[in-house]
């Protein structure tokens, strides 16, 4: 039996509302404090990757188009490379401080594919009103990955970015998979079940 796409969302909300938490303990109180215990200075970068390979079993087992299946996987690429790239400067294996700007190419190219696999209009229903609202959120976001990869330790920037990810969060535990918003529902959603 497959759960509905809603509880799939509300298990990645989960997972964004722990890394944003995370990322915004680490801009409170700064990576010296932070990283005193080495372990979690990989935290965040471990939970991009994992959630990135999430992503995956719900391209193969959750999808039911084309377009859904394409926007998953790029999403599922875009975190592996951003949490592996994170990893790999928290390690030393990566020296160059610009490879934190691939953080921002995945919230672009996360953004792009979530307004883009989203067929229907805003007000179509309430999970349709969600995605294009994440999709704008996260492309909007990306300013917040792109300064906090060039002006390190900016507090602007580090907590905005965290808190990206508890907005995120939020958006995602609103989400029903078939629902009114506004009050609307088009008729050609179908009957709400709930």
């Amino acid at each position: 039996m497959e759960p509905p796409a809603e509880h799939v969302h509300w298990m990645f909300a989960t997972g964004f509302l722990a890394l944003g938490l995370s990322l915004l303990a680490e801009a409170i109180v700064g990576p010296e404090v932070w990283r005193r215990r080495r372990w979690r200075a990989y935290l965040a970068p471990g939970s991009v990757f994992v959630m990135g390979l999430f992503m995956w079993p719900v391209m193969v087992f959750f999808t039911n188009s084309t377009i859904h299946t394409l926007a998953h996987s790029a999403w599922a690429q875009a975190m592996m490379l951003a949490g592996g790239a994170e990893l790999a400067l928290v390690r030393g294996k990566l020296t160059n401080p610009l490879w934190r700007l691939s953080m921002a190419a995945a919230l672009l190219v996360s953004g792009t594919a979530i307004i883009v696999h989203e067929q229907n209009g805003w007000f179509f229903q309430r999970s349709a009103f969600l995605h294009h609202l994440i999709g704008w959120t996260v492309v909007g976001a990306s300013l917040f990955a792109i300064g906090r990869g060039l002006r390190r330790r900016s507090l602007l920037f580090e907590s905005g970015f965290a808190l990206t990810f508890v907005v995120l969060a939020v958006f995602l535990y609103c989400d029903r998979d078939l629902a009114p918003v506004f009050g609307h529902l088009s008729p050609l959603a179908g009957t709400p079940h709930r």
